[in-house]
C-alpha cells in the first residue's frame, strides 16, 4: 500500500501536532524532541512524516510533495494555497491583531504605516475598514517597528500579549482568531481518498 506523506511545520505548533498524532495512534519511533531527522515513518510504515519550514509547508502540499499538512490559519490566509482545508485542529490558538501605542487612532486620512509579515491579511482588513495603509514587510521582531518609528502600527499574531505589554504596545483591533488546520492536496484527496479519510477519522476522534 502506498503511504501518506504528512508535512508538519518546524514552528511553535510542531510539538502539539506530534502529541495529537500520538493520541490518534500514529507513533513515529524515530521522533523525539531533540531529533534532527527531517523524514521518518510511523510504526506501520503507512505514514511518512516530513518536517519543513512554516513558510514552505503550503508549497509542499500544493505541489503534491506532501499529501497532507498541518499549518496555521494565518499562513493559509496569507498564502492562499490551492488546497483543501478540512479540519480545525484547535492547536496553537491565537489571534491576528492590529497593535500600536494606546494613543494611536485607526482612522482614514494620511496612509497608515503598518509593519507586518502578513501584507495580504493587512490589506484585506484595512480595505474593509476603508483605511488607506502603507505596508512594510518584515519577517521578525515586528514589535520593534513602532518603537523606532518605522511604522505607526503593526499587524501580527498575539498569543498572550506579553511581548506587546513589555514594549508599551496594546491591541487596537482584532482581525481574526487562528489555529492550526489540516490541509490536503487536491489530487491526493482524489487518489488516496480512503487513506486520507481514515487519517482524518483518527484525528477527529482525539478532537472530540
Amino acid at each position: 500500500m502506498d503511504y501518506l506523506t504528512l508535512a508538519i511545520a518546524t514552528g511553535r505548533t510542531s510539538k502539539q501536532a506530534m502529541n495529537l498524532l500520538e493520541k490518534a495512534g500514529l507513533n513515529f519511533p524515530d521522533y523525539h524532541n531533540k531529533s534532527r531527522k527531517l523524514v521518518m515513518y510511523d510504526e506501520t510504515e503507512t505514514v511518512k512524516l516530513i518536517f519543513v519550514k512554516t513558510a514552505d509547508l503550503t508549497t509542499y502540499v500544493e505541489k503534491g510533495a506532501a499529501d497532507i499538512g498541518v499549518i496555521g490559519k494565518d499562513t493559509i490566509m496569507e498564502v492562499q494555497p490551492d488546497v483543501y482545508e478540512l479540519v480545525d485542529l484547535n492547536l496553537g490558538k491565537c489571534q491576528v491583531v492590529v497593535a500600536g501605542f494606546p494613543t494611536q487612532k485607526l482612522q482614514n486620512g494620511a496612509p497608515l504605516t503598518v509593519a507586518t509579515k502578513y501584507p495580504i491579511i493587512t490589506k484585506a482588513f484595512f480595505d474593509r475598514k476603508g483605511i488607506r495603509v502603507e505596508t512594510i514587510k518584515l519577517n521578525g521582531s515586528i514589535e520593534l517597528a513602532p518603537l523606532i518609528g518605522l511604522s505607526e502600527v503593526i499587524v501580527d499574531i498575539v498569543e498572550t500579549g506579553t511581548t506587546l505589554k513589555e514594549n508599551g504596545l496594546v491591541v487596537l483591533d482584532k482581525i481574526v482568531d487562528i489555529s492550526a488546520r489540516l490541509i490536503v492536496n487536491k489530487a491526493s484527496f482524489a487518489t488516496k481518498t480512503n487513506q486520507i479519510e481514515r487519517f482524518i477519522t483518527k484525528v477527529k476522534v482525539v478532537l472530540e
